[in-house]
Parts: structure tokens; C-alpha cells; sequence
């Protein structure tokens, strides 16, 4: 099937959302280090985002990506904290970066870092969450697009 082929087929509607949210006052390399780390958990844990590998005309094959896009969203360390509140209320998938994971350099430090923190407590940075698109809405209640 060629590219022009694909780009009459009739868009796909997901009935659920990937999203991440990031607190407003991050320098830019902090925003891109977050999201990747953020949207990895969900890759690991919700097989179901995970769409099939890729291979080019040459058959050189590439790693699944997820089936869906990843919409991003800025906030107030207020609006982040809020929206932590909420995913964990509506129980969805979801993984968290702390601000003291910029001073970590492992996965063990950085669960240990999390592990130190009750959860009213956490210095949140980033928050990415995956659900019904209405319940990630919700989620997301006062959070902008990022630009």
C-alpha cells in the first residue's frame, strides 16, 4: 500500500488517551528527559498501547511505537498536583516524575527517591496517565496544551 494510499483512509478515533503533563516551569531538556522517562512506564506496563514493529521498503525492521499519539500538557506545580489527585481517585495507569529525580542517576535511585516521599508530599515535575478519554479529560481538568 503506498503513503498516498494511507492518507485517504478515514482517520482512526482512539476511545483512549495518552497524556502527559508537565509542570510549567521546566527547562526545555528537562521537559523532553521527563516525557521520555514518563511515557516509558506506560509502554511497559499497558501492553495494549504498544502498536506492531516497523520495517521500511527494504524490509530493515524498527521496535513497535505506541498505536496512538502522545498529547502533552503544561501546568502549575498547583495543576499538576490537582491532576495527581485525580488519576489516582479514577485508579488509572499511571507513572510519576519527582523533581528529586533530576539529582538520581539510576532506575534504583529514583525508586528510591519516590519510595522517601509520601504521596501528598511528592515534589511532582511530570505526571503521565493513561485511560478513557473522558477520565484522562478530567484528569486534566486546568491544564493547557503545551506549546
Amino acid at each position: 500500500m503506498s503513503v498516498s494510499t494511507l492518507v485517504r483512509l478515514e482517520p482512526i478515533r482512539f476511545d483512549t488517551k495518552i497524556a502527559v503533563l508537565l509542570r510549567d516551569d521546566l527547562e526545555l531538556w528537562q521537559r523532553l528527559n521527563v516525557t521520555a522517562f514518563l511515557v516509558s512506564g506506560l509502554g511497559a506496563t499497558v501492553p495494549e498501547v504498544i502498536g506492531e514493529p516497523y520495517a521500511d521498503a527494504d524490509d530493515v525492521p524498527y521496535l513497535p511505537m505506541f498505536r496512538q499519539p502522545v498529547l502533552i500538557f503544561e501546568g502549575s506545580k498547583e495543576t499538576l498536583t490537582a491532576a495527581h489527585g485525580r488519576a489516582l481517585a479514577r485508579v488509572l495507569p499511571r507513572a510519576v516524575f519527582t523533581s528529586d529525580l533530576f539529582a538520581t542517576g539510576n532506575d534504583r535511585d529514583n525508586r528510591a527517591a519516590v519510595r522517601a516521599v509520601p504521596t501528598g508530599e511528592l515534589d511532582l515535575v511530570g505526571l503521565a496517565v493513561y485511560g478513557p478519554r473522558n477520565a484522562v479529560d478530567k484528569v486534566l481538568k486546568g491544564a493547557r496544551m503545551h506549546p
